[in-house]
């Protein structure tokens, strides 16, 4: 793996914290590679060989089921996928394909799983970054379920907007097939849904977004912190930082 990019994947917070030795020891079998537009780089069911760190471009990830296929999320640097699998040395759930020019580092999951056991400060933020994960699916899974379309759409559209710092305009950072699969819905329920919200003040224009009326917007989704986020920073106090590196003492010292 090119030096290069090193600097930046310790700067995600899942790498931030832990000891520079098992940094390095992780990466050290890592490589980076990039791939074209519309490649699948996984497939659901097969084993999870590699953490998956995106650097450049950005993944959709998918799964099938009796000729229907859903998206799941779309990942953009710089961060990671699959972790789940990685550490229960597990099959996918979920494939994977670049919807662009992509590059990403690969790191062999039984490293993870070893400085895992090794490395409280990598542990923890693994556990972290696995329950930020667990959040972000119930979020969404209750968005699908308890919203309507239309409301899943102007909801969609504010927390792109406050991401970008309120903007009053933006790009949609997918395309509309992926987006309306992501959220649940066909791509022709997604035009009319996109349509109608001009009288609750969104107007889109290709993959242009301009909000018009952003209290208008925001009556129709109701945003509530326990659907759309985001959580408070959690920091894991210095008892439990210790109760967790006793007992990875008190194992190490029996085996």
């Amino acid at each position: 793996m090119r030096e290069t990019v090193l600097p930046a994947v310790r700067s995600l917070p899942l790498f931030r914290s832990m000891a520079d030795e098992n940094f390095l020891v992780l990466t050290r079998g890592a490589y980076d590679q990039t791939f074209p537009p519309q490649i699948q780089l996984i497939d659901e069911g097969a084993s999870a060989d590699f953490l998956h760190i995106v650097v450049e471009g950005s993944i959709e990830l998918f799964a099938s089921w009796q000729g229907r296929e859903t998206t799941l999320a779309v990942v953009r640097p710089l961060s990671t996928f699959i972790l789940a699998a990685c550490m229960q040395d597990a099959p996918y759930l979920m494939s994977a394909r670049t919807l662009e020019k992509t590059r990403l580092i690969l790191v062999p999951s039984s490293d993870v799983r070893t400085i895992f056991r090794t490395d409280c400060e990598f542990a923890l933020a693994t556990i972290a970054e696995l329950s930020a994960g667990y959040r972000g699916m119930v979020r969404h899974a209750k968005g699908l379920k308890l919203r309507s379309a239309r409301e899943r759409l102007a909801a969609y559209l504010l927390r792109q907007a406050e991401d970008g710092g309120d903007r009053a305009s933006f790009v949609l950072p997918m395309e509309k097939r992926v987006l309306a699969s992501f959220l649940g819905m066909t791509p022709e329920s997604l035009s009319r849904a996109m349509k109608s919200l001009q009288a609750d003040g969104a107007v889109v224009d290709g993959q242009r977004v301009i909000i018009t009326d952003r209290p208008a917007l925001q009556a129709l989704a109701q945003p509530s912190r326990l659907i759309d986020g985001p959580d408070e920073d959690v920091l894991i106090d210095q008892r439990t930082a210790r109760s967790f590196e006793q007992g990875s003492q008190a194992r190490g010292g029996a085996a």
